[in-house]
């Protein structure tokens, strides 16, 4: 049975591009099934959506335009915007009652985003953080903000966990620790990528082909908010220039800029790739070196890769995860602080990789089936 007719409204959270990534194989489903697919987002998500989806209807949906850090004290500075991220949740709460007029949406799915729920439609929370984690000196207020964001996804129809639910799973405490939400299903890693792709030739100059992808030795993903995208970019060009006998790609992940520069005769920086010529680069790249974004981790995962992680300063979430694979010996990790390439490249030999669990996770497209009472 197909979704023809069926109005469905997906809504990145504009942190970083982690949440527009891991849209992008939903919004593949759900066309697949026929659905008509609405996407509402703002500044990179926005502009990265439009590449991958140009035939789509986008809408404009202003985010929570959070600032980052330039240290490591990312919760504090998080807690003192609370009061500008209420107004912002209020003001796309209000937005959507609009747009669902306006376009007839009979179904709205949002990634992480707190305000995109209404009493006239089904709509879906995607999150893989039941819980926030927080730093040492803020523990005691980890309990307090799962009971509120739990509240927060009883708003909705149903709350999605893209992990396992058993033991063996991606995110560890982030999901599990805690009794999910009483509306929960976990539906699995959900990854824009395949382990068989080619990249098929045309006409036009791409910005990375099969046999440029074939000569890398090192794949540099870059991701994440500013400033600190910014300066682990500047320290990881420092030090592959000591070693220049290591091939490298640096993707910025700079959605609205179509840059491609040479550095050195080792190093090659491009702002921004297609979805299918990532897919390429991750595949044939030597090694890996990235954030610990739970995006990210699912498509290591998924595509068996080995890697390198650095989990951005201040971000509880990635410094969690990062110990936690460091621990079970599954992906090599280190400090942006300390940071040392020449050291991780010998390390990381030490690690295989994650394995990918069997879970017992239910289809996507089965619950939004059965939200549209199909």
């Amino acid at each position: 049975m197909t979704m023809q007719g069926k109005n469905i409204l997906i809504c990145p959270l504009d942190w970083g591009l982690g949440h527009a990534t891991r849209s992008i194989p939903i919004i593949r489903k759900l066309c697949n099934a026929d659905a008509n697919v609405i996407i509402g987002a703002d500044r990179r998500p926005y502009a990265l959506l439009k590449k991958e989806f140009p035939l789509l209807t986008m809408i404009r949906m202003p985010g929570y335009e959070v600032e980052y850090s330039h240290s490591s004290r990312m919760a504090l500075k998080m807690i003192r915007q609370v009061p500008r991220i209420i107004k912002m949740i209020n003001v796309e709460h209000r937005q959507l009652q609009k747009i669902i007029r306006q376009y007839g949406i009979d179904l709205v799915i949002s990634d992480g985003r707190f305000g995109l729920w209404s009493k006239d439609v089904s709509c879906v929370y995607l999150t893989h953080q039941v819980m926030v984690k927080f730093p040492f000196s803020l523990k005691l207020l980890e309990p307090l903000f799962y009971l509120l964001h739990r509240r927060q996804a009883h708003h909705y129809t149903e709350c999605w966990i893209p992990d396992y639910s058993g033991s063996r799973n991606l995110t560890g405490d982030l999901s599990h620790k805690y009794k999910p939400p009483a509306n929960a299903y976990y539906i699995g890693p959900q990854t824009r990528f395949s382990e068989e792709i080619s990249l098929q030739t045309n006409s036009q100059t791409t910005a990375v082909d099969s046999q440029q992808t074939e000569k890398i030795d090192l794949l540099v993903i870059l991701s994440g908010p500013e400033p600190q995208r910014t300066i682990f970019e500047n320290i990881v060009i420092e030090q592959v220039r000591m070693i220049p006998s290591l091939n490298t790609l640096i993707l910025q992940g700079l959605t609205d800029r179509k840059e491609t520069r040479q550095v050195t005769d080792n190093v090659r920086i491009v702002s921004h790739i297609s979805t299918q010529e990532m897919n390429v680069a991750i595949l044939n790249a030597g090694m890996i070196l990235t954030r610990p974004g739970h995006t990210t981790i699912m498509d290591l995962a998924m595509l068996h890769r080995r890697a390198i992680l650095v989990p951005t300063p201040g971000q509880t979430e990635q410094e969690y995860l990062a110990k936690k694979f460091l621990r079970n010996q599954e992906f090599y990790c280190e400090n942006q602080s300390d940071f040392n390439l020449a050291r991780a490249l010998e390390n990381v030999k030490k690690y295989d990789g994650m394995k990918v669990p069997e879970g017992s996770e239910v289809y996507l497209i089965e619950r939004v089936r059965e939200l549209l009472d199909i």
